[in-house]
Order: structure tokens, then sequence, then C-alpha cells
């Protein structure tokens, strides 16, 4: 018979990674729901197959050869009770740290528990039998053959790191009978690199550093990225809550979020992705990311993830800087485009309605130096990452669970950390209200400020660009909450805040505002904590992200925004496929 591969592309993606990655040896049980995997490889040259009826011979086989090859060595059975009869051997391998892969097949996962003859559940495995375990589902779009590829990968990976170790891929099949595919697909491969391996060339182009959610650098740390932008001629992305303040700084948001404009430098060659989530929400991309952390772990934000470098930020930046390698043909040219787009995007702001935005417009180049900025979720912090703050500020945001619920609580522990800072924090009602016990704690320091934004409810989900737009007021009392504590009452929060010795400002327009604003950024400390609440409304907040968000206009952008409106995005889809065009 023709070598040829099944027609499952998991399986694909599979058999394509395991050659990526030096997989050849494979010890082969016999079975039905492995064969996609055993009938797909056992011609192939590359592989060196090898059988064994008994899978607990198999896993102990792969003991000895791997450890006696210095090679993975990949294990494979059917389903029922035979992928039990691993876990002796994986054991083995497990303390031994032998890489073997051990992948066992499975049908859908809905026949679990149901009854099913030779169905069992392996969701759950012991921690000492391998390092990790991973499911493949059957892909029925895109985004499912790209989570196949990461995890597939990400497994493989594992085979090595730290000293190495056992891992377990548990694949879906459906047993299909075709196996005409010629040639593999090609798949992403994610290469993983530590500080003493020889480190890859970087490839010329636009490169890009995207900074996530990050500690304040330290001057060594910001140098090292400053050289190495200037070797490349990068730039690096940021939002409020990077906290990288180097020459080469762009804050992206502005830029990157204009419904009607998407100009070609948002994409990048190379990003280098540091830092954890943003919560910014760009429309930024790369052909290709490298994610830089001491973790070492794979962390596909952008969904074109091909190499990790487990090592410190400096050591990398560092090392790239001083490469004998290419010079840039961007020169400064980046940095000025951006910061080109940037001063022309605040330059058309309109008016403004009295909104959060409008608020951040007129507060944040007015903060005092070395304050401590502290962001509410969503409609704050977007609000804020549009508008440049002073360069010793820093800014923090709970973008790592991302919910409502301790925002108070955190810039309480972060003023009483730092009693020589002030801390600003800026927050809807609904997350206020949600962590005011807060406010009553009994150390609750003077060097804490909140401007509370009430427009009472998640005004969130009346945004003009959110999904539950499209109910209108509708979506009031049960998907926006509307109408709790107090429904924007003028004396509940200033009672709440006075009794408990706090000072409290009310803000119901612009006018009231701009007299509350002397003592919010009041550079000097204050003798109580202070209250700022300012009442905004769910259509003035909306009107003004739309208005802010529409300061450019490209026409062709508009015109797939305008389509998109009507048809929708299946819609757009079928008509593109229809015409050809992607």
């Amino acid at each position: 018979m023709k070598h040829q591969y099944t027609s499952e592309k998991n399986f694909q993606i599979l058999i394509y990674l395991m050659k990526a990655h030096g997989i050849r040896k494979v010890i082969c049980d016999p079975g039905t729901t492995n064969i996609s995997l055993v009938a797909s490889i056992q011609d192939d040259p590359f592989f060196q197959l090898y059988s064994s009826v008994d899978e607990r011979s198999a896993a102990y086989m792969a003991c000895g050869m791997a450890a006696e090859s210095g090679e993975p060595v990949a294990i494979t059975c059917t389903g029922a009770t035979a992928s039990r009869d691993y876990m002796p051997g994986l054991t083995e391998a497990y303390y031994r740290q032998l890489p073997v892969l051990a992948i066992t097949a499975m049908r859908h996962p809905g026949t679990i528990g149901q009854y099913v003859p030779q169905v069992i559940d392996r969701t759950n495995v012991p921690n000492d039998v391998c390092r990790t375990s991973v499911t493949i589902p059957f892909p029925s779009c895109t985004e499912d053959e790209a989570m196949c590829n990461r995890r597939i990968n990400e497994a493989l990976l594992e085979l090595r790191h730290h000293g190495g170790g056992p891992v377990h891929i548990n694949i879906e099949t459906r047993n299909p009978t075709d196996y005409s595919i010629k040639s593999l697909p090609a798949q992403r491969v994610i290469r993983r690199y530590s500080v003493s391996d020889q480190l890859p060339e970087l490839p010329k182009g636009r490169i890009g550093v995207f900074i996530g959610s990050h500690l304040p650098m330290s001057d060594d740390e910001s140098k090292a990225l400053d050289d190495f932008c200037a070797r490349y001629g990068a730039i690096a992305v940021c939002d409020q809550t990077s906290n990288y303040r180097g020459r080469y700084r762009v804050l992206a948001p502005l830029v990157a979020k204009q419904d009607l404009s998407h100009p070609s430098f948002l994409h990048f060659d190379v990003l280098i992705h540091i830092g954890e989530v943003s919560g910014a929400y760009m429309n930024v991309s790369a052909s290709e990311v490298w994610r830089i952390n001491p973790d070492g772990q794979i962390r596909d934000t952008f969904g074109t993830l091909t190499k990790v470098f487990e090592m410190r930020e400096r050591d990398f930046f560092s090392a790239y800087a001083s490469m004998n390698s290419w010079n840039s043909s961007f020169e400064t040219s980046s940095l000025q485009q951006w910061n080109n787009a940037y001063s022309n995007a605040v330059s058309k702001i309109p008016e403004l309605p009295y909104s959060n935005l409008w608020i951040a417009q007129q507060t944040a180049s007015r903060l005092p130096g070395g304050s401590v900025l502290q962001l509410g979720i969503l409609n704050s912090l977007r609000s804020w990452n549009f508008f440049e703050t002073p360069e010793s500020v820093t800014v923090f945001s709970n973008t790592g669970g991302f919910g409502i619920d301790g925002a108070l609580s955190t810039a309480l522990g972060a003023a009483l950390a730092a009693p020589q800072k002030i801390v600003i924090l800026v927050l809807g009602d609904l997350a206020f209200f949600y962590d005011m016990n807060a406010l009553g704690n009994r150390s609750l320091p003077a060097n804490l400020r909140v401007l509370l934004i009430n427009n009472g409810m998640g005004a969130e989900f009346r945004m003009y660009s959110h999904v539950a737009a499209m109910f209108g007021s509708d979506a009031n009392p049960y998907i926006a909450a509307a109408g709790h504590f107090g429904s924007k009452s003028p004396d509940l929060v200033r009672h709440y805040a006075t009794d408990l010795g706090c000072e409290y400002f009310a803000a119901a327009d612009k006018n009231s505002f701009a007299e509350a604003l002397p003592a919010l950024v009041d550079t000097n400390q204050r003798e109580k904590a202070l209250i700022v609440e300012a009442f905004t409304n769910e259509v003035d907040e909306s009107n003004a992200l739309q208005m802010v968000s529409r300061v450019e206009v490209d026409t062709k952008c508009a015109v797939k925004s305008f389509v998109k409106g009507i048809l929708g995005n299946e819609g757009t889809k079928t008509v593109k496929n229809i015409i050809g065009r992607k």
C-alpha cells in the first residue's frame, strides 16, 4: 500500500509535530481507536516502529529505549483499559525523568460515563504518571485546529523541559476510512530556549515589543530594552499597565483601537511579548511572536507564537542587542510613525460629553509625580489608556483575574505599603460597592484617593461596541444590573465616606468636577482619604467612546465596517468566499 495519511486533522497535526520535535521511535499496541496514528506512520520512513501486545510491557520498553538512546519514545494504544496498563511504566519514567510520550485515543468525550463499550474516563491522571496531560479534540474549525497545534506543541516540549519526563496526549478519533492525504499540511512549530542555548537570529523586518501588565522596570531592565529597540528599530507597544517609561514607549490603545482605521504598522513581522495580561484589547498582530518569561510557559496570546525564551527579559534584550546581526532599515521611523499617529489622533478628539473618558482626558496629565494610579477593569482602564500620564506615575489594574471584586482593596493595600506615595483609584459604581467594605478598614490611610464613576449600572454593557448594545435599555435590569446601590443616590456614598472620616466631593457635571480636581491631583499629602464621586450616564459614556474610537477614518476600513454591520460576521464570510478574497 502506498504510504498516505489519515484525513483526521488532529492526527495530521500530531504526526507533523512529532516529526518536527524529533520523535522517531514509536511502540505500537494493537487496537482500533489509535489506527489513525498507526496506519499513517507505519510506512513513513521517518518513524521507527516497534510492536508490543502488552501495554504494561510497552511502557517499560519505552523506558529502556529512552534511557539507552537518549531520545524521546512514543507509545500508543487503543481505548478501554489498555491505557491503564501504561501506568506502572509511566510512573517509572516520571521518577527517572525519561521522555516517554503516551498517546491514547478516544471516541467523542460525550460517550464517557454512558456505558458505551470500550470507553473509559482519562480526563484525570495520577500526579506522578506524567508531567502534563492534554486532550486533543476533533477540530471543527480553524480555532480548534490552532488549539490542537498549541496543546500538542506544549506537550511535546514538556518531554525535555526542566529535566524531562513522561507526557500524555489523549486524542479524539472518529475512525475514518479516508487515508488519501499524500502529504501533511505544514504546522506551526514552537521552540523553547534557555539562556545557555544558542539563540536564533532575529528575522529582518518590523520588530515590536508588546508589554502586557508589568511591574515597574529597573533602570537596568529599561536600558536593556532601550538598547534592543535602538539596535533593531523596534518600538514598545504599551498600555498604562506596561510600566515601561523608556524612549521607545508608545501608548498604543488610541491608535490601535480605532474602528475605522487599521494602519499597516499595527502588524509586525516579529512581536516580542513580555509581561502578563493586557486589558487594552488592541488590534495588534504579528507574523511571529516570541514570548520572553522566566517561567518558560506557552502563552499564545496572539495565536502566532513560535518561540519561548525561558530567561529574564534583561538577559534576552542584552543578548540580542549585542548580537552581530542585521541593522534595522527602520531606524527611528517606526517610533516617529507611532508618535505622529498618536499625536494626530489626540488632536482630532472633539469635545467629549461628561464621562469617564472626558475625566481621563482632563486629569491624566495632571496626576501628581511619583503617584500610583490604580484602574478598575474595562471602562476605567480603557478610558485612561487613551491619554498619557506623567513619566513618574506607575499604573496597575487587576487584569490577572479581570474581576470587579477587589479594586478598592488592592488600592488600599498599595496605599498601606507605600505611605509616602499618593495612590489614586478610578473605578465604576458596581466595582466600588462590590468592595466597599475596604473603605471601612480601620487602617485606611490618608494617601488613598478614590475617583468613583457612578453611572448607576454596568455601563460597559451599554457601550455602542458591546454585544449587549443591541438590546438597548432592555439590557439595564439584568445584563447591566442597573438600579442597585441607591440608583445614583447623591447621599449614599457621601454619608458612607464622611461617616468613615473621608473627605468627599460630588461631581455631577464638568464644572463641579473642575472644582474637585485640585483636591484629587493635589501634590501634597492630605489629612484624610479622599472620595470624588462623578455622576455620569451610560449614553454619554457610550457616545464619548464612539467619538474617541472614530477620530481616524480609512475609507477601505470604513466600507468593510459598514458591510459587516449590515451582513454580520457570517454574511461577511460568505461574501468573501463568493468573490474569492480573504
